[in-house]
């Protein structure tokens, strides 16, 4: 019912999933990173712990090809889910079970992983991926949502649409951008439009925050206005 990416920035080493369906809230249940951990992707009859004992098993030192046996042995209900997981070596594993509605199935390129179901055909994958690799130089939160827009274009989850989402993840636990789109005509182009919010002041804020390095963060607001404001001119 869904298709996502899962990818890491090369210049960032940033973890990112994008996703979109036509069901309610995806980004509540579908996405899962953990900073210098890795990334999964949990969907069709969506199974919540995929995400949630999977990124466990990556920080016990699990490959992600044993993360999937292990998720698929404790659930006997497996052969309706699919997920696909990228560690923070980069390593890629997949598993789409044998009752996922056609079409399904899953791709991986180099630093990606794009993996769908009940989806207008296999171009929705690959024209996902073309256009993730073909647009190397935008900044990866766009790039993301680019690779997303490429796969409704060529036909998406075959029901239609409702829900979208992006989840970037840095070098802390908090999310770097957590963008929902839960009910909406248009959900890939509602979550462009947010992206584009965030750009005005979440991206120059979120370096202020509180880090492990820096457990106060920054709280002088002639600082952070300061930063913010001179951020913002110099996009102009």
């Amino acid at each position: 019912m869904t298709w996502s990416i899962i990818a890491r920035d090369k210049a960032t080493g940033h973890f990112g999933i994008a996703v979109a369906t036509r069901f309610f809230a995806v980004g509540a249940r579908v996405p899962h990173i953990a900073a210098g951990v890795g990334a999964i992707a949990t969907q069709a009859l969506v199974n919540p712990y995929y995400g949630i004992d999977g990124l466990k098993l990556l920080r016990e030192g699990k490959s992600p090809h044993d993360v999937i046996e292990l998720l698929k042995a404790a659930d006997g209900g497996h052969a309706s889910r699919q997920v696909h997981v990228m560690d923070a070596g980069g390593h890629i594993a997949a598993y789409t079970g044998a009752d996922c509605v056609d079409w399904c199935g899953h791709l991986e390129g180099k630093g990606f992983s794009i993996a769908g179901n009940m989806l207008a055909g296999a171009s929705v994958l690959e024209d996902t991926a073309a256009t993730y690799v073909a647009n190397e130089k935008l900044p990866f939160a766009q790039r993301l949502i680019a690779a997303m827009h490429a796969g409704e274009a060529a036909g998406g989850d075959k029901r239609g649409k409702q829900s979208a989402a992006l989840l970037i993840h840095g070098d802390e636990e908090w999310s770097a951008l957590d963008l929902r789109v839960d009910d909406h005509a248009d959900p890939l182009g509602e979550l462009e439009r947010l992206e584009q919010i965030s750009r005005e002041r979440w991206v120059h804020f979120r370096q202020f925050l509180p880090t492990r390095a820096n457990p106060a963060g920054v709280t002088d607001r002639n600082i952070i206005d300061a930063t913010v404001e001179a951020a913002i001119a110099g996009e102009r």
